[in-house]
């Protein structure tokens, strides 16, 4: 994985919401639109309920499935009763990037001030897999994508990237 040879990634993109069908589904059309305008491609795009077991059941056969490098979740990150995203798909998790949710809520500050407590984004590796787990708003998914996931599933960005980590983009 030297040079500067674009690798283009099988990222999928899962939606947690209980009132969001296709039609009204901002958050997960704008993931998509921006991974395929990076050059990536979406393996699959997929709208569960805010129930903690059929999120683990979606990222479990993503994480299973050699041919996905990534997956990007929006939704249920909130502190509603119901918001239940990172309890989901934190006991997955091989390991958690801690800095990915500190840096998320750091840049967040600037757009919407001391609201950005509330979100309790996070990011991390299962299975060779890199996850990371967005609010509901496109705002902040514009946010996290422009500013943080972009470049590190970029192999060109220096010093390091996540590409640079995916063991089984040298399996092939």
């Amino acid at each position: 994985m030297t040079g500067s040879q674009f690798i283009a990634l099988n990222i999928a993109v899962l939606t947690i919401s209980d009132t969001r069908g296709e039609a009204e589904d901002k958050s997960g059309k704008l993931i998509r639109e921006r991974l395929e305008s990076a050059g990536h491609h979406c393996a699959e795009k997929v709208i569960v309920r805010d129930d903690k077991y059929e999120i683990r059941e979606v990222v479990s056969r993503w994480i299973r499935e050699p041919g996905i490098n990534a997956i990007v979740s929006t939704g249920g990150t909130g502190i509603t009763g119901r918001d239940g995203t990172p309890e989901a798909i934190r006991p997955l998790l091989d390991k958690e990037i801690e800095g990915f949710g500190e840096m998320f809520r750091n840049l967040s500050y600037q757009e919407i001030k001391t609201s950005t407590l509330q979100s309790r984004a996070l990011a991390g590796v299962a299975n060779s897999t890199f996850i990371f787990v967005l609010p509901g708003s496109s705002g902040a998914c514009a946010l996290a994508w422009e500013s943080l996931i972009v470049e590190q599933l970029d192999n060109r960005t220096k010093p390091c990237n996540l590409v640079m980590l995916m063991p089984r983009l040298n399996e092939t």
